[in-house]
């Protein structure tokens, strides 16, 4: 099996002609609900390459954020929680996860206007939002008890939506915890030991054959290349008119390389250069494979020629942060002119909600989504 075997599948006509869906970033972060606010992450990306995720507004990261010394996060858990580990946050989401209402999430999307869902299962902590029999080899038992993935993909398909998962297959911190602070420490994190490709890519196939999920979102990285073609092989042959996103990039002996400090250097000294020297966004290269592209926040220039998708939080984060303001959040108006846009230049619009560990979605979130339901339901 090799990528020659999918490069003349076309974007299934569903998800070529969706327009919008709803990305969902939800779980143990949820419960300390931290990032400093501040700039994107495109613009840290110039600003602050060396350190930037020090000042990272997305609360996801909060795990990585507490490893890197005298970050806001670093500073704000030890005056709010001492010397307590992230993992003891575990208690804390599945007890206030209880209030948990797959239906209540459902009905806002659906009225929101969403053509499919995309929920995250694994996000870089390693925590499973889905009783998994796959075990966790660095910490047993690092998931949940009850099914939120299946119960939000039974109420969101009962309302007539898609459904999809996403999961970090390139960053599990449970099997890799170094700090990362750029991006040569990021793709120095991706654990490419067999242990770990066999258990990502062994609870892969377990998400697919259970829910048969529409979109199969990877994140960052995967870390094997010989297993990407078969993985999709065994996606396509449970979910015919399924889509991959393209963040499958898989060469582990690149990340070997960088676990070498002077190499990292000068990988970090190369992209520094680039990134200084480029006028604008720029299309990173284009994978082996995968059914449409992905540009988050203004990180990456629209794709020519390929079905594409733009991601990004109502806020400047995709987890919970009660940091934000309510002028952080993209108003109705705003919410609305950026579907727009995304959407006349023939990508999807992926908004994401951040839900509180109770599982309430706050208001800042609630009505921009509502507003951009009301405007396209009055438009068609």
């Amino acid at each position: 099996m090799t990528f020659d075997d999918f490069t003349s599948r076309p974007c299934p006509a569903w998800f070529a002609d969706a327009g919008f869906g709803i990305f969902i970033h939800w779980g143990i972060f949820s419960v300390p609900a931290f990032a400093p606010r501040g700039q994107a992450i495109h613009e840290l990306m110039h600003d602050h390459y060396d350190d930037m995720n020090a000042y990272l507004p997305y609360a996801e990261w909060y795990e990585n954020a507490l490893r890197l010394p005298g970050s806001a996060t670093a500073l704000h858990h030890k005056a709010k929680y001492g010397e307590r580990p992230y993992a003891s946050f575990r208690e804390d989401f599945d007890a206030a996860a209880r209030h948990f209402d797959a239906h209540a999430w459902a009905d806002l999307f659906k009225a929101a206007g969403a053509r499919y869902v995309v929920f995250v299962t694994k996000h870089h902590d390693g925590y499973c939002l889905w009783p998994t029999a796959v075990d966790n080899p660095w910490r047993p038992g690092w998931h949940s008890s009850r099914d939120f993935v299946g119960e939000l993909c039974e109420a969101v398909r009962a309302r007539g939506m898609r459904f999809g998962l996403y999961y970090s297959g390139g960053l599990d911190w449970t099997a890799r915890a170094e700090p990362i602070a750029n991006l040569g420490d990021m793709f120095a994190c991706v654990p490419t030991e067999r242990q770990y490709a066999d258990y990502a890519a062994a609870q892969l196939r377990e998400l697919i054959d259970r829910y048969k999920p529409s979109v199969l979102w990877n994140d960052i990285a995967w870390p094997s290349g010989l297993d990407v073609p078969g993985l999709f092989a065994h996606y396509y042959n449970a979910v015919p008119d399924g889509v991959i996103n393209d963040r499958w990039f898989a060469e582990d002996g690149f990340f070997n390389h960088l676990r070498d400090k002077t190499a990292r250097a000068s990988f970090n000294a190369m992209m520094k250069a680039r990134i200084a020297a480029a006028d604008g966004p720029q299309e990173s290269p284009a994978p082996p494979h995968c059914d449409f592209r992905t540009v988050e926040y203004g990180l990456g220039a629209v794709p020519k020629n390929k079905k594409w998708e733009s991601c990004r939080g109502l806020g400047l984060a995709f987890g919970y942060n009660r940091e934000e303001l309510p002028s952080d959040y993209l108003g109705a108006s705003e919410l609305i002119a950026l579907h727009h846009d995304v959407t006349s230049a023939s990508g999807n619009l992926l908004i994401n909600v951040g839900p509180m560990a109770n599982g309430t979605i706050p208001d800042e979130q609630r009505v921009p989504l509502l507003a951009l339901g009301q405007a396209r339901a009055h438009s068609r």
